[in-house]
């Protein structure tokens, strides 16, 4: 039991020192810590010399089951950046429309004399279009 103790703890502070875990690795280790513990206990309800057994076995199940919600959680975030990025792209479009439309409705754009700028009506055309 001390060498369990002293492998875990030895684990945690290695692990304390990576890069900030992911939705995927932080549900896969409540997992199983949780399994691990339920498993303990039932391992040891069950007969004298089943905690070991019941905590391996509840650890792996609860790591499997906890990875996967986390995979499921850190799918949808990336999904919802995904939309994020695409609706601000689409408001920084209509704005640019907008400002267009203005000055054409307010007679300060005449296409013929000076020619179509985009620039004009759009902040990041130099960052969109690099030629």
């Amino acid at each position: 039991m001390k060498r369990l103790i002293g492998t875990l703890s030895l684990i945690a502070l290695l692990g304390g020192c990576a890069a900030p875990l992911t939705a995927r690795e932080k549900g896969a280790l409540g997992g199983g810590a949780l399994g691990a513990g339920a498993g303990a206990l039932i391992g040891s309800s069950i007969g004298h010399h089943n905690a070991g057994k019941g905590a391996l076995i509840g650890g792996g199940l609860g790591a499997l089951g906890g990875g996967l919600m986390g995979d499921q959680m850190e799918g949808q975030t990336q999904r919802q950046n995904t939309q994020d990025y695409e609706i601000e792209q689409q408001r920084r479009e209509i704005e640019r429309q907008r400002r267009e439309l203005e000055d054409l409705r307010g007679g300060r754009s005449n296409s013929y004399d000076r020619g179509y700028d985009p620039s004009r009506y759009d902040r990041d055309y130099d960052q969109r279009n690099p030629y």
